[in-house]
């Protein structure tokens, strides 16, 4: 009975940790304004404090803004997020991202992403889909010692660009690879 307690304690604090942070993650908020309102927050913080992703976002066609994903995993793990795809710096879509993953994997983080659409075709291609995986077609823009981001000029002719930023929680490495992005309404 001993083993099963500790088993059922871990279990279910994970399963709590999970469900509390989800809490956060606007799982359980509705409308459009919450959303909208994360998402300049995010972008204020973005450009604040990275400054180079300004011309990111100066040269993109578009972009999609996750304020917040909640991954947890225990073996089996997850995430979850919701997010807006901004066109010449309007919302024209919502979009939720979930992602799975089986694995030597134990603990929560939360992190912001921001996909940057660097082509017309890129862009139309993700807006087209029924559900859009990333995948091989990304580039990573990512912290060098200097804490700033480092974007090479081939990664911003990139069909896109991803920025990960504002970390927090203890699973170890955060990847976009696997990710599925689908249009909701909020």
């Amino acid at each position: 009975m001993n083993i099963f307690t500790r088993r059922g304690f871990t279990l279910g604090a994970i399963a709590g940790t999970t469900v509390t942070a989800a809490c956060g993650n606007g799982i359980g908020s509705r409308g459009p304004e919450r959303i909208d309102a994360r998402v300049t927050t995010t972008l204020d913080y973005l450009y604040a404090n990275y400054p180079s992703t300004q011309s990111l976002a100066d040269k993109s066609t578009g972009m999609l803004v996750m304020p917040l994903i909640t991954e947890a995993g225990l073996g089996l793990g997850g995430g979850y997020g919701r997010g807006a795809l901004q066109i010449s710096g309007t919302t024209v879509d919502y979009y939720s991202a979930t992602k799975g993953s089986l694995g030597l994997q134990i603990g929560a983080q939360q992190f912001a992403h921001v996909l940057f659409f660097m082509t017309d075709e890129a862009l139309s291609k993700f807006r087209r889909s029924s559900g859009w995986a990333a995948g091989a077609d990304i580039e990573y823009a990512f912290r060098d010692k200097g804490e700033n981001l480092r974007a090479e000029t081939t990664t911003s002719t990139a069909p896109v660009v991803a920025v990960i930023f504002g970390q927090a929680g203890l699973l170890a490495g955060v990847s976009l690879e696997g990710m599925k992005y689908s249009r909701i309404i909020p």
